[in-house]
């Protein structure tokens, strides 16, 4: 089903960037559109989720850690022109945040040559799945018949909601790639000490809390997510991971157990953008505020 037909008069599309981490059974399921963050490396260049896996990334560590950016002014106009083609009049595009990325402000200036397409551009204010939970609520608003204008009322509104908390095993893939934001770069090594980190309300990476050694850290980023969760009569769920299989699948076990009426929670590997700057080892909780049950 494509979020196209709203009271069978309006046509939206919906389009994110790679870093969203939408699954992709979600954004199949929707009809969605993506735009791809690119991923550099001395001997070529290579589009997130297209020409690269997270596997590939995580196997060539050892030789080169790549650089990213975001996706180009073309890739983004070629987007837009494809939705035109199909017969849209309106777009949602959910974007990771602008205090991480400039994709929010490019899409802003290319979404000026497309007069013809209502645009609007959600800063989700956040990475990943925390980003991603936006795009999947205006599918769910969509497919419910709420109007472009109200589904993005209730999506900006709800920004503000949403939060992922991660930890990494080691800071030194964000201190690389600049994207270190307010956490400490130096901090725990000798301690051991790892942060707990999610963006703040302008969208940048700060430290939430801190524990000594991984299973601390995991155990005090569930009570991050939960404290935040339990605000909330219901709310979405998600556990990401970086090559962190099965200490994925331990947390989602124990999710379910603190909150029994969560009937899905959203589960996956993150993106090979994600990947170049966190490092194997990355554990991601996202809560979101529910305002669409089911």
């Amino acid at each position: 089903m494509n979020c196209q037909m709203i009271n069978g008069t309006e046509k939206v599309a919906i389009l994110v960037d790679s870093g969203t981490d939408v699954p992709v059974e979600i954004q199949k399921k929707y009809g969605m559109y993506q735009i791809s963050l690119c991923i550099h490396y001395t001997d070529g260049d290579y589009l997130d989720g297209v020409d690269i896996t997270p596997r590939e990334v995580y196997d060539r560590f050892a030789t080169e850690i790549p650089k990213t950016s975001l996706p180009t002014m073309e890739a983004i106009q070629e987007k837009f022109a494809r939705i035109q083609a199909d017969g849209y009049e309106k777009v949602i595009v959910v974007t990771i945040s602008s205090g991480l990325s400039g994709t929010c402000q490019v899409v802003h200036l290319v979404a000026q040559d497309f007069p013809d397409l209502q645009i609007h551009v959600v800063d989700t204010k956040n990475i990943g799945i925390g980003a991603g939970f936006s795009a999947i609520l205006a599918a769910q608003l969509l497919e419910r018949g709420n109007t472009f204008e109200k589904t993005i009322e209730l999506i900006e509104g709800n920004v503000a909601h949403t939060k992922v908390f991660f930890c990494v095993d080691t800071l030194e893939y964000l201190r690389k790639g600049g994207r270190i934001g307010l956490v400490a770069g130096a901090l725990g090594t000798v301690l051991n000490l790892k942060p707990i980190i999610s963006c703040n309300a302008e969208g940048i990476y700060y430290t939430v809390a801190k524990a000594r050694g991984r299973a601390n850290s995991l155990k005090k980023a569930i009570e991050q997510a939960t404290a935040f969760a339990r605000q909330y009569k219901s709310c979405h769920l998600a556990v990401v991971n970086g090559d962190a299989v099965g200490e994925a699948a331990e947390i989602t076990k124990s999710m379910h157990g603190l909150f029994p009426e969560v009937t899905h929670i959203f589960e996956g590997q993150i993106s090979p953008a994600l990947v170049v700057h966190t490092g194997p080892g990355l554990i991601g909780i996202g809560v979101q505020r529910s305002l669409v049950e089911g």
